[in-house]
């Protein structure tokens, strides 16, 4: 079976690195022999590209040299780990999804403008929780009429006529557990006994 043009490529370019870091770092083939276990001729071949490179003759090296396996076999770098989430406009509110896969509790943030300050209380199947991140956030929830600040929290069946939003002054940031058939987020206050 032969390998792909990539794999090829990366396996020819191990023997190289692996004499240019052992000769960078001043050590003999003896010394590296005596350190791994592999003797020179192997050591030597491997350097030269006569002998193909395995996991159990790369392992002892880096082990020896004290580097990451992917340095000697020249693993491509780890792309960029940042998660672009992409906001999206719902009813004049600014939505961030911050769950990417699909289950039964959602997370939000919401971004919601001073100037959403009416209510219009609604009903729908579910279970909501609410987290204020900054301004202050008005929730309208049956025959309540509350205002929450920044760091407090309200969780709610959405069976019950609801609404929430500015209380006129300026935006609020919130976090949002949604629970689409009532699932409810879980908080535990303290650990469990053993």
């Amino acid at each position: 079976m032969e390998n792909p043009p990539g794999i090829t490529e990366a396996l020819t370019a191990v023997g190289p690195r692996l004499k240019r870091l052992r000769t960078q770092r001043r050590v003999t083939l003896a010394a590296l022999s005596e350190a791994t276990g592999i003797s020179k001729s192997t050591l030597s071949r491997l350097e030269s590209g006569q002998r193909r490179p395995s996991l159990e003759l790369l392992l002892p090296i880096a082990q020896a040299h004290q580097v990451p396996l992917d340095e000697l076999v020249g693993a491509p770098e780890v792309g960029d780990p940042r998660v672009r989430l992409k906001p999206r406009q719902m009813h004049g509110n600014t939505v961030l999804p911050l769950t990417r896969q699909p289950g039964p509790l959602q997370a939000f943030k919401m971004v919601l403008p001073a100037d959403r300050d009416t209510p219009d209380p609604r009903t729908h199947e579910g279970y909501e929780w609410l987290y204020v991140l900054a301004g202050r956030l008005r929730l309208v929830l049956g025959e309540h009429d509350v205002v929450l600040g920044v760091g407090e929290a309200a969780e709610f069946d959405t069976r019950v006529p609801h609404w929430f939003g500015s209380t006129g002054e300026a935006p609020v940031e919130i976090l949002s557990l949604f629970g689409k058939q009532g699932e409810r987020m879980h908080v535990r206050a303290k650990p469990r006994d053993r």
